[in-house]
């Protein structure tokens, strides 16, 4: 809608008179009744499609409402105002607010409520300007994941969202999902080498967002978070050589013998590290352990017993290595020894990988079921 400039004027002096008086109540004390009146100016302002203005008038709105003694109240008026400017789609000045919001939030130990307000907050960034944006996106993300692992209720959200804002930070979020289908193309089709180099790199994108990772969480606040995290990516590095090791036995190629030995040696110590990192967070606790973060570090005991048959060593007993310093935590050495995963290692140590493929076969390996069924099915016929 096009303005006339004395229709333009007119309401622009009245939304600057509201803004004084809005001022003056806010000097008194005032908040509620300012804010009524800030509100009315930047309907003016929507009205004359004034954004700029807007965004100076919000911020003003939080300050006031951060002085609020009452957190429910100030908690209120936000969450009002925030509707405002979704309906709008002022994505950016959504963001802001919503920033606001999870801060205040994160004071009240609502890990919830200020979860759900720094990942809107994320999307609503990309959706203002997904280059722009890109890197604080990846942060509120990370923010968001970080808060929700405070809380019982979405704890697994919380680790999903780290991991996801880790890749996206490093710009791999979306490549991950390609690279990986390519690789099992390659592998269905028994194209073994291509599938390893495959395989191999995303292995070393997960190790780029490891190197990274020291940057990006911060190790004073949230000492759980960071064990749990740089496990997660050690985990994957280990896991996709273990995979690209494997496709390259099965090419029966012995040029490749020395890359094989060379991938599984540096496999091994990766798994090491990563059930020595998930011990550390899990030995303290007595109770309600993650069961997630349990499959995680007994299937890691699991590929490191493989590994090292594959490449025909014994540097160091699975079993040992995970129960170390953990049976006088009983509870968490029953949760341990009932895993899936940890009875498969038992298995492999008395039987071998061979006489373990029918066992293999019945337990999920989560994203990596395919990818199992496909190298099983080829290694009957090894």
């Amino acid at each position: 809608m096009v303005f006339s400039n004395t229709y333009k004027n007119e309401r622009e002096l009245e939304a600057i008179q509201l803004i004084d008086k809005a001022e003056t109540l806010a000097d008194k004390g005032k908040g509620d009744d300012a804010i009524n009146l800030y509100e009315k100016a930047a309907e003016i302002y929507i009205d004359l499609g004034s954004y700029i203005k807007l965004d100076e008038l919000f911020i003003r709105i939080v300050q006031i409402i951060s002085q609020f003694k009452n957190n429910i109240q100030a908690l209120y008026r936000l969450k009002s105002i925030i509707r405002k400017t979704e309906e709008l789609k002022l994505y950016e000045i959504s963001a802001k607010l919503l920033m606001r919001l999870a801060n205040l939030s994160y004071k009240m130990n609502d890990w919830e409520s200020a979860g759900e307000s720094w990942e809107k907050a994320s999307e609503y960034l990309i959706k203002a300007d997904p280059e722009d944006f890109h890197s604080p996106s990846s942060l509120l993300l990370l923010k968001a994941g970080q808060v929700y692992e405070r809380s019982r209720i979405k704890k697994d959200l919380g680790k999903r969202l780290i991991l996801k804002a880790v890749m996206k930070i490093n710009k791999f979020d979306e490549l991950y999902e390609q690279e990986e289908k390519r690789a099992l193309h390659l592998l269905s089709a028994k194209d073994y080498e291509s599938s390893a180099n495959k395989f191999l790199d995303i292995a070393t994108y997960f190790r780029k967002s490891l190197d990274n990772l020291g940057d990006l969480l911060d190790e004073a606040e949230s000492k759980e978070t960071v064990l749990n995290t740089k496990s997660r990516f050690i985990h994957f590095i280990a896991e996709y050589q273990t995979v690209a090791a494997l496709c390259l036995t099965l090419t029966k190629n012995h040029s490749f013998d020395q890359k094989i030995r060379d991938l599984g040696q540096d496999s091994i110590s990766l798994f090491q590290k990563s059930i020595s990192l998930l011990k550390e967070y899990l030995i303290p606790k007595t109770a309600e352990f993650d069961h997630e973060v349990i499959l995680r570090i007994t299937f890691d005991t699991m590929l490191l017993e493989i590994i090292q048959r594959n490449i025909g060593v014994k540097e160091v007993d699975s079993i040992d290595l995970l129960l170390k310093n953990v049976e006088a935590n009983k509870p968490l050495a029953k949760k341990l020894k009932e895993s899936p995963y940890f009875k498969i290692s038992k298995r492999i140590q008395k039987a071998g990988i061979r006489d373990t493929l029918d066992e293999l076969l019945k337990v999920h390996l989560g994203h990596f079921e395919k990818i199992k069924n496909t190298l099983i099915s080829y290694y009957r016929e090894f």
